[in-house]
């Protein structure tokens, strides 16, 4: 009897005990504040219907006092001019063949269209926006920048064949005419540049290298091999880490190189098909657009070291944006397909 009396008290201190801790440890949780949803890098700002745009888009360019976005509707052989105020088309330039690169230069109020298969190169001007001059490249002109320090505008174009070498235009704006062509080994795709040194960088994608440009000696002075991945589509320059971010596509890759040397720094997975790559200051941030209808983003370290902040998730077919860095908004090209229209998306990267 003394036993079994011994026994029962000896259960009910261990459940006494049991709830204690139970309690201590609800209390401990209670503590510490609920676990909070960080918010995604990029926030749906706006979207900008297009319905009568049809196909691909392809490279954009922004004029900041107008408020006015110019895209490449290249599936619909027009460049759209979008009044960023209203939403609103605010003139189709239509009848193009193939527009690829576009550049608004404020100094000459001008907007450069390249046209991939006419092989050209031509400039509109004024109120509604006229042809105002055009300079004949080789097929394929492609993408373009503009140094503000020279006032010259780069066009990559050629590469198909013997008769089309592959060349970097050098265009002055105040006069608009062909000062040189650049040689290079392919095709060039991206370009990007440094405006403090006037160097000027070249994706050639068939060759796997990255060719340097110096607008002030007007030489070719480098050419970088990559050795990580191969089809370096497009670039982006960093001015405040010297970095060099280029975007492969086999496999897909995002590696950063030295801008100074061309030596190779890092190298991190990227989804496949990457089209566009912009840098943003405020945020020491890099965004890639690809094919694969995400935006890769990667944060930027002050030790220049590099790391992943994940995918966020677009449209099927949207491969090309621009970054407006004064605006902190990435417009996007969202391509018609049979059950959306065309659109632009535009999204914060800074949190509401």
């Amino acid at each position: 009897m003394v036993m079994k009396v011994i026994a029962q008290a000896t259960r009910l201190m261990r459940g006494r005990m049991l709830g204690s801790a139970a309690s201590v440890l609800v209390l401990s949780l209670a503590s510490f504040p609920a676990a909070q949803a960080q918010p995604p890098a990029l926030q749906l700002a706006r979207t900008i219907v297009l319905p009568q745009v049809s196909g691909k888009f392809d490279h954009f360019a922004f004029d900041e006092s107008g408020n006015r976005l110019f895209v490449a509707a290249t599936g619909n052989h027009s460049v759209e001019v979008i009044d960023l105020n209203t939403g609103k088309v605010q003139q189709s330039i239509a009848g193009l063949g193939k527009p690829h690169g576009l550049a608004w230069v404020a100094a000459t109020g001008s907007l450069y269209v390249s046209d991939g298969s006419r092989a050209e190169l031509t400039a509109y001007k004024g109120a509604p926006l006229a042809l105002a001059g055009r300079i004949a490249l080789s097929d394929d002109a492609d993408d373009m920048v503009y140094d503000p320090g020279s006032r010259q505008l780069l066009v990559g174009h050629g590469g198909k064949d013997a008769a089309n070498p592959a060349q970097v235009a050098v265009v002055y704006t105040e006069r608009f005419i062909l000062s040189a062509n650049h040689s290079v080994t392919t095709h060039p795709e991206g370009l990007a540049v440094d405006p403090a040194s006037h160097r000027v960088f070249a994706n050639i994608a068939d060759s796997n290298e990255v060719a340097v440009i110096d607008l002030a000696t007007k030489a070719v002075t480098a050419h970088w091999k990559l050795t990580r991945a191969a089809d370096n589509v497009p670039l982006a320059f960093d001015a405040e880490h010297q970095i060099l971010f280029v975007a492969c596509r086999a496999p897909g890759t995002l590696v950063a190189l030295d801008a100074a040397t061309g030596k190779e720094l890092a190298s991190l997975p990227a989804a496949g098909g990457a089209d566009d790559l912009f840098y943003d200051p405020a945020l020491s941030r890099v965004y890639l657009i690809s094919g694969a209808g995400e935006v890769d983003i990667y944060q930027v370290e002050k030790t220049k070291a590099l790391h992943p902040l994940g995918a966020f998730k677009t449209a099927s077919g949207a491969k090309t944006a621009l970054f407006v860095p004064s605006q902190s908004l990435l417009y996007l090209g969202v391509p018609s397909m049979a059950d959306r229209p065309a659109e632009i998306r535009v999204y914060s990267t800074v949190a509401p």
